[in-house]
C-alpha cells in the first residue's frame, strides 16, 4: 500500500478555496454558472434578487481565489468557472443537502 504524503502549500491553497465558496450566495452565483455557463454580473443580481454591488462582491472574491474567470465582451463582464472540479464540489453539496 502506498504512503500519501501530505502537501501542506495545496492542503493550505484547498482550504481558501473553500473558504471562498463557504457563503450561501456564492454557492448559489457557482450553481447559476454551472447551469449557464456564462454570466454577466447583472443577470446574476437580479436572479438572486440581490443588489449590484453584493454580486460584485461576492464575484469578486470568487475570481480572486481563483474559482472564475472573466471575459469582457464589449461593455459586460462574462463570468464562468474556472475549473470543472468547482461544479463536482457543488454537486457534492447539493446532494448533501438532500439529507
Amino acid at each position: 500500500m502506498k504512503e500519501s504524503v501530505l502537501d501542506v502549500a495545496k492542503l493550505d491553497a484547498a482550504a481558501s478555496k473553500l473558504r471562498a465558496i463557504a457563503h450561501p450566495m456564492r454557492i448559489a452565483i457557482i450553481d447559476m454558472l454551472n447551469d449557464e455557463p456564462k454570466m454577466n454580473v447583472t443577470k446574476i443580481y437580479k436572479k438572486l434578487g440581490i443588489e449590484q454591488a453584493s454580486a460584485s462582491h461576492h464575484l469578486n472574491i470568487l475570481k480572486t481565489k481563483g474559482l472564475l474567470v472573466s471575459k469582457r465582451d464589449g461593455k459586460k463582464i462574462l463570468y464562468s468557472i474556472k475549473n470543472t472540479a468547482l461544479s463536482e464540489i457543488i454537486d457534492c453539496i447539493n446532494r448533501c443537502s438532500d439529507y
